[in-house]
Parts: structure tokens; sequence; C-alpha cells
């Protein structure tokens, strides 16, 4: 596991959505083969969530679709990250974001963030 990419899913489950971005940016951009890509659409997240922090209905529901396109390819449970859980967690959120819709956005429970679930070791 990239170093960085340890601190990224470090600040994920911080809520320090954009510091999460920037350190599995990192990752992504130096690691090499297709396990960059998994990095990538983590990283998507963070930012999904950022929009919704920031009550950007456009650019989350935007940044999630592409989220999708880098993780769907690999397995639920890869290099001791617990994509399954992710993604469902993932999807609550944006179905709530769904149901609130962009004039309600502010008053999304933050408490749908949910930790991401990973092992060092794996």
């Amino acid at each position: 596991m990239h170093p960085k990419a340890i601190i990224g899913f470090e600040l994920f489950n911080a809520h320090q959505f954009w510091l999460a971005h920037e350190a599995l940016e990192e990752a992504w951009l130096e690691e090499k083969g297709e396990i960059r890509h998994l990095y990538r659409g983590i990283l998507q997240i963070a930012v999904t969530y950022l929009h919704v922090q920031r009550a950007n209905y456009p650019g989350a529901v935007k940044v999630y679709k592409r989220s999708q396109r880098w993780l769907k390819p690999f397995p639920g449970h890869c290099r001791g990250i617990d994509l399954n859980q992710l993604n469902q967690d993932a999807a609550a959120v944006m179905a709530e974001v769904a149901r609130l819709g962009p004039d309600q956005l502010s008053h999304f429970d933050q408490s749908l963030f949910h930790p991401l679930i990973w092992h060092v070791n794996q």
C-alpha cells in the first residue's frame, strides 16, 4: 500500500476530505499499475463527500458517478480495503443527497459519512 494512500485513508476517516483527496492524488500519480485506479476511485469518493459538505449538489452527483468508473473493476475486498462497505456507504450518502435535492443539501446529516475500513497488512 502506498504510504500516501494510508495517510489519505486516515484523513478520509477524519472527514478531512480535501486533504484526503490531496494525499490519495499523490499516491495515484506515483503508483504504477492498475492499483493506482483504486486510489483514484477512493479520492473521488472523498471529493464527492467534500461537495456534499459544501452543499454542491451537481458536483457531488458528477464526481460520484465518475468514482464508480474507477472502483467497479476491483473486487469487494482489495489490498485490505473493504470496497463493498465503501460502495454501500457512498450509495447511502448519494441516496440521501437525492432525497434532499439541491435546495436542501445544506441539511445533510454528516453522520452518514462512515469511515473507510482498511487494514495495512493485507
